[in-house]
């Protein structure tokens, strides 16, 4: 049995809160890289170069790459062979506190969904913790601006649906969102579970690095497929049309009722963040 400190735990989601927010992982950087240099328009190819000039200089200042610093997700992966010292969660709520009032970065909690009152320190963290096999602590921070978040939908379409009405909402989602969520997106989606697994399927999603394709070959064809869907829509970089309207998508599957066939979008802006640290 190993032993992690709250100490440990809270260092941890304070730095990657700072690293997330200032330093743009290197498959969605070089996701951007290639769209400016691949599209056409005009217009969508000058504001991808001010996204573009806009992540050089937050990079070089240390400063956060988009105003909304998010809400704080945070994934766990623990060993079941690890023995927490002290309260995991309150450890991972003041590792975001000190790290969102240490990195200067926007708090935009409310303490209550319809009184509102903003908590001053970007807590609570949303936590989700999985159990592993081993003695390791994995920890991911990924901020979420609700620009996008607030795009994101979910549906319980029929089993009769099938995979075209699976395809039909993915693409409806997009063109509903229009130019709302800043795009180029990146898009988390889930299929399958229940109406709260499936949510959490496409958050998980957004973690998986848009070069790492879907392991099983049928859903790994069918984010090519939607991919090219989505960009054919035409809303393109920050709704100026073009053929960039999306950075990539990947889907998570999970087995379901026989019953349903839950499904789920979950909208990222082109500042897709994240950032991971082992213990």
């Amino acid at each position: 049995m190993r032993t992690i400190s709250t100490q440990e735990i809270t260092a941890a989601v304070a730095r990657l809160c700072i690293e997330a927010n200032t330093h743009l992982p290197a498959d969605v950087q070089a996701a951007l890289d290639a769209a400016r240099a691949s599209e056409p328009w005009p217009l969508a190819k000058t504001t991808l170069n001010l996204l573009w000039d806009n992540l050089g200089a937050a990079e070089a200042a240390n400063l956060p790459i988009c105003q909304d610093t998010g809400m704080a997700c945070v994934f766990v992966e623990l060993g079941t062979d690890v023995h927490i010292e002290g309260s995991f969660e309150q450890a991972i709520h003041e590792g975001v506190r000190q790290g969102y009032g240490a990195g200067y970065l926007r708090k935009s909690i409310v303490a209550d969904p319809l009184r509102r009152g903003n908590t001053g320190d970007n807590t609570p963290a949303a936590i989700t913790v999985h159990l592993v096999d081993g003695d390791g602590c994995k920890i991911t921070v990924a901020p979420k601006g609700f620009g996008s978040e607030n795009m994101s939908r979910i549906q319980m379409l029929k089993p009769a649906d099938g995979v075209e009405g699976f395809k039909k909402f993915v693409l409806e989602t997009v063109k509903l969102a229009g130019s709302n969520p800043c795009p180029p997106i990146v898009l988390g989606i889930g299929v399958g579970g229940s109406f709260d697994k499936v949510a959490y399927l496409a958050k998980k999603a957004l973690l998986r690095p848009l070069d790492v394709p879907n392991p099983d070959p049928y859903y790994a064809a069918l984010e090519r497929e939607l991919l090219e869907a989505v960009n054919e829509i035409g809303i393109g970089p920050q709704g100026f049309g073009g053929k960039t309207t999306c950075l990539g998508l990947a889907i998570e599957q999970m087995p379901t009722h026989v019953a349903g066939l839950p499904a789920a979008v979950n909208v990222s802006c082109h500042v897709t963040r994240r950032a991971t640290a082992e213990l």
